[in-house]
């Protein structure tokens, strides 16, 4: 973990190269960021933006989705890893979203979790891109450059959340999360990360502080 000081500057840092992170993933209702989220589990947001067009044009409700086949949506999300585990999932999301909910989704974390295909990261997700409740869920990005930062030791994502909560304001969590996510996709990849010209290279001890 870091100092205080340390978490500044390297929220300083973030804010100054991407200024208004937020989620990639494009949607118009909680429903379509739920389903698009559920969908973003071990894929890239870009080949969920390929798909939910089609997706929510078939199905952009709880209540058409829900009478639709696994089978039929399998043939609209194909191009997505898990396809077929997902499409089930998204069949008894919508069934649970109208017989439990009303057709609405709901704004508990718990609740969500209920649902079919939503973990504690999709839960996360949604709260903080739908209602704004402060969140830091963490994706392969984020657990990924708050080791290489030395923000956590941890890999249980569950862990690391809580290590970068206890460091970063609370007002920050949301935009951290999508900073980081940004970041570890331009610059600070799994793979060859771009260290040379790094902003954070001065406070990252991968590169020697």
């Amino acid at each position: 973990m870091r100092t205080e000081q340390d978490c500044q500057e390297i929220l300083d840092c973030l804010q100054r190269i991407y200024p208004g992170a937020q989620t990639a993933l494009r949607f118009q209702t909680p429903f379509q960021l739920l389903v698009a989220t559920v969908l973003s589990a071990q894929a890239t947001d870009r080949s969920v933006n390929q798909v939910t067009p089609a997706l929510f044009a078939a199905y952009p409700t709880p209540q058409r989705m829900q009478l639709a086949t696994p089978q039929q949506l399998e043939e609209l999300i194909r191009t997505i890893g898990l396809y077929r585990s997902k499409a089930k999932y998204l069949v008894g999301l919508a069934e649970q979203l109208c017989t439990r909910f009303g057709g609405e989704v709901p704004h508990s974390f718990a609740e969500l979790r209920s649902l079919p295909g939503v973990g504690h990261k999709t839960a996360k997700v949604v709260l903080a891109n739908w209602t704004g409740e402060p969140a830091i869920a963490v994706d392969t990005h984020v657990g990924r450059l708050a080791r290489r930062l030395g923000l956590s030791a941890e890999l249980r994502p569950d862990r690391v959340e809580l290590e970068l909560e206890a460091q970063f304001p609370q007002e920050s969590w949301i935009y951290l999360h999508h900073a980081l996510i940004q970041h570890g996709r331009a610059v600070c990849r799994a793979r060859q990360p771009r260290c040379a010209g790094c902003a954070l290279h001065r406070l990252c001890p991968r590169l020697g502080l």
